[in-house]
């Protein structure tokens, strides 16, 4: 069995302009990263004939799996991306990179601002495994986002699959990891 993993095609709404963002500025950043359109690309497809795509049912990933996959894709929402909120209400400037890093480490702990916890996202991203797994096709696809690459990466590897390793995945590459 091979389980094929993409991250979707690069996002064109690039960071934002501004050096230092309000946490609204930087909550509408995201709201436009999220409806944004994506760059063209071609992915190396290793010659596999995927059986099934599984893809999130975010615009940029299933533009990228109706791209790469002719066949039926399978839309899940529980393969989107966490979404980051500023755990700040009042009207502090930072800077976006800061801003980035404050919303994963808000994450990572549990903080409230968050509606996902760390946890929860764990829960959710091996139950969609679980599931993906459950089909008895020999090949299987999934076009998703970072975050959830990295842990279902780390999730295969405990249900003895082998592949490369990545820290981050790189957009519009197919990672191939087999049993």
């Amino acid at each position: 069995m091979k389980v094929g993993l993409v991250r979707h095609f690069q996002v064109k709404r690039g960071f934002p302009e501004n050096v230092l963002l309000t946490p609204s500025q930087f909550d509408q950043w995201v709201d436009e990263y999220e409806l944004s359109d994506i760059e063209d690309g071609e992915i190396d497809m290793c010659g596999i004939e995927w059986e099934m795509c599984f893809a999130s049912d975010s615009f940029r990933a299933v533009k990228t799996a109706e791209k790469i996959y002719d066949a039926n894709i399978i839309q899940m929402k529980d393969l989107r991306e966490v979404r980051p909120y500023p755990l700040l209400k009042s009207n502090i400037r930072l800077p976006f990179i800061v801003w980035i890093v404050l919303v994963r480490l808000a994450w990572l702990v549990s903080h409230k601002s968050q509606l996902e916890t760390f946890s929860d996202f764990k829960c959710r991203v091996n139950a969609v495994l679980d599931n993906i797994l459950s089909e008895k096709n020999n090949n299987i696809l999934i076009v998703s986002h970072g975050a959830i690459m990295i842990y279902m990466r780390k999730e295969l590897f405990k249900r003895g699959f082998k592949g490369p390793k990545f820290k981050t995945p790189a957009n519009g590459k197919l990672y191939v990891y087999e049993r």
